[in-house]
């Protein structure tokens, strides 16, 4: 049975909310401080891509705080961290790989900051796990980020040690760390079942998160080869995903989601159909190319943050755990039929 909230759990888990928008904020601060001291093309790429993402989360932690309806101000011990870390980071006698190096440290505290206040809106009830239901964004990609980082402070570390690049294959094998980390957070973040079927909650969650590892790859990506390995990946998961969506997900809520909020999703979803058919035509290299990339993300981007924030929350409350694997078993037939005819 789902835990009763007190006035003082309410008040514990708004301070935590708080917390986590504190440091977010810093994190957007020494992003936008470590940009302007690299030189590096490889980094500067993923620099901006990761800034472009923490400050879309920081407008989901907001929305977030507001959902859960209790305002709270960070504990003063974390407001006093914030203070020390902005004055730790901007000592110029730091080499930039020790300044990301204490980043990856706060990236690491968000992802178990965002698992806990997770855990803890799943104890306390439906009403509170569905308000605070799209920090699973922020809590996927600062796991992502981490990886990120990881491989973007081994680049960095060898570089200012020898002032030569590593060797080939590291961001083959960031990607690949991503894909599996990612893949361990979505299970601690899911809901318990008895049951061996998937959320379809979770598995358009996870095709998400998919979607948004290609296009941060393509976008980072020099190689001609590989942006057209990763285009056409991209290009065939985003149409079998929106496919699946349109015959089997928005049919299903359109009778509680609403005639007009389901429309949009159609809308957006021709959007990026029609997107996707003019990268395809494309050659896969220049500024041309990677402009579309960039606009096709931000449709992306907007789409999924309805999708994971008010459909979501609409799903949860009104379809049980067994509808909605039902309708997973579905989704992923339709997934599996249309695999096979591309």
């Amino acid at each position: 049975m789902p835990a009763t909230l007190n006035d003082q759990k309410r008040t514990a888990i708004a301070e935590k909310l708080a917390d986590i928008k504190a440091i977010q904020s810093l994190i957007i601060d020494n992003e936008e401080q470590f940009l302007t001291q690299c030189n590096d093309n490889h980094l500067r790429k993923r620099l901006e891509d990761m800034l472009e993402d923490d400050q879309k989360n920081l407008d989901i932690v907001e929305t977030a705080i507001t959902q859960y309806g209790i305002q709270a101000e960070p504990k003063p011990t974390v407001q006093e961290f914030v203070s020390q870390a902005k004055d730790t980071l901007s000592r110029s006698e730091l080499s930039l790989y020790e300044k990301m190096a204490q980043h990856e440290l706060l990236k690491h505290g968000q992802v178990v900051s965002g698992l806990v206040v997770h855990k803890a809106a799943q104890v306390v009830g439906q009403d509170v796990e569905a308000a605070l239901a799209p920090l699973n964004t922020v809590n996927f990609e600062n796991r992502a980020h981490q990886e990120q980082l990881k491989g973007m402070l081994e680049y960095l570390g060898t570089l200012e040690l020898t002032g030569q690049e590593p060797q080939q294959g590291l961001w083959a094998r960031v990607q690949d760390a991503i894909a599996a980390a990612t893949g361990v957070v979505g299970s601690a973040t899911t809901q318990a079942s008895d049951s061996d079927s998937a959320d379809v909650l979770d598995l358009i969650f996870m095709d998400h998160q998919k979607a948004s590892t290609l296009i941060r790859e393509i976008r980072n990506a020099d190689d001609a080869e590989q942006i057209k390995v990763l285009f056409g990946q991209l290009y065939k998961d985003l149409l079998v995903h929106s496919k699946a969506e349109e015959e089997v997900v928005y049919p299903a809520v359109q009778p509680f989601y609403g005639n007009d909020d389901t429309q949009e999703l159609y809308a957006e979803q021709a959007e990026m159909e029609n997107l996707l058919n003019e990268l395809k035509s494309m050659p896969s290299t220049g500024d041309a190319f990677m402009t579309k990339i960039k606009q096709l993300k931000g449709v992306v981007v907007d789409h999924t943050r309805q999708e994971e924030s008010t459909m979501f929350a609409s799903m949860r409350k009104n379809l049980s755990q067994k509808d909605r694997e039902q309708l997973g078993a579905r989704f992923k037939q339709s997934k599996q039929t249309l695999q096979s005819q591309m």
